[in-house]
């Protein structure tokens, strides 16, 4: 009995340092691969437990390989974007301009009951009012609603307003994201100019550029 009680808290102060590593997220949150990883070691802390006979390091060992794997991967996909898309996916536009996207939800194996459940969790009950719904590659949904919606005092007195955008990143981590540039009709002379306006004259200096929902330019450099 001592021996079992010695062996759990052993694998409890390593599964809690293991998860302090893994970063602050919930279940909820977990990427594919993070939630992947988190299960397999979560299996593989339950055998010595419940099986005394099996070596301590017979999961000590798979479960710290596991978790520089996923420090590797977390790396690998913060530094390339492509390798961002493979091992996590990109988010998914399910409602846009206030249309809901058929294929998109089929390719996503979503139906419209467990779209409209997600809207009124957000507390949004009318599909009208959304003008976007972004499915997230934690699986969260984030939702945009009608710019004119936002804010009860700009409906109640008339006040003319322009229809927000959608905010996209155009530098991550010094690269430049030439789809979605192209997406709002501009080009890197353009960019260059509104790194310029910042003082910034390199995007390679760049940690995160975006472009807000109303049009305005932000960039975070890297020091």
């Amino acid at each position: 009995m001592f021996t079992l009680l010695i062996r759990t808290f052993i694998l409890f102060i390593i599964i809690i340092i293991t998860m302090r590593i893994m970063g602050k997220r919930q279940i909820g949150e977990l990427q594919p691969y993070e939630l992947v990883i988190t299960i397999i070691i979560s299996e593989l802390a339950s055998i010595p437990i419940s099986d005394t006979k099996i070596p301590l390091v017979h999961s000590i060992c798979p479960i710290i390989t596991l978790i520089l794997l996923q420090v590797i991967l977390s790396v690998i996909q913060m530094k390339f974007d492509k390798a961002r898309t493979l091992l996590c996916g990109k988010p998914s536009l399910l409602i846009k301009n206030g249309y809901i996207d058929i294929e998109e939800m089929k390719r996503q194996k979503l139906n419209l009951d467990d779209l409209l459940e997600e809207l009124r969790l957000a507390g949004y009950y009318n599909l009208e009012d959304i003008e976007y719904a972004i499915l997230e590659t934690s699986g969260k949904l984030s939702i945009i609603p009608k710019t004119k919606l936002t804010s009860v005092t700009k409906k109640d007195l008339n006040i003319k307003v322009q229809q927000d955008i959608l905010p996209l990143t155009l530098i991550s981590d010094g690269k430049i994201r030439y789809k979605n540039l192209q997406s709002i009709n501009k080009d890197m002379e353009w960019l260059k100019n509104e790194l310029a306006r910042k003082s910034i004259y390199s995007y390679k200096d760049v940690f995160i550029g975006i472009i807000n929902s109303e049009g305005k330019t932000y960039f975070q450099r890297k020091n």
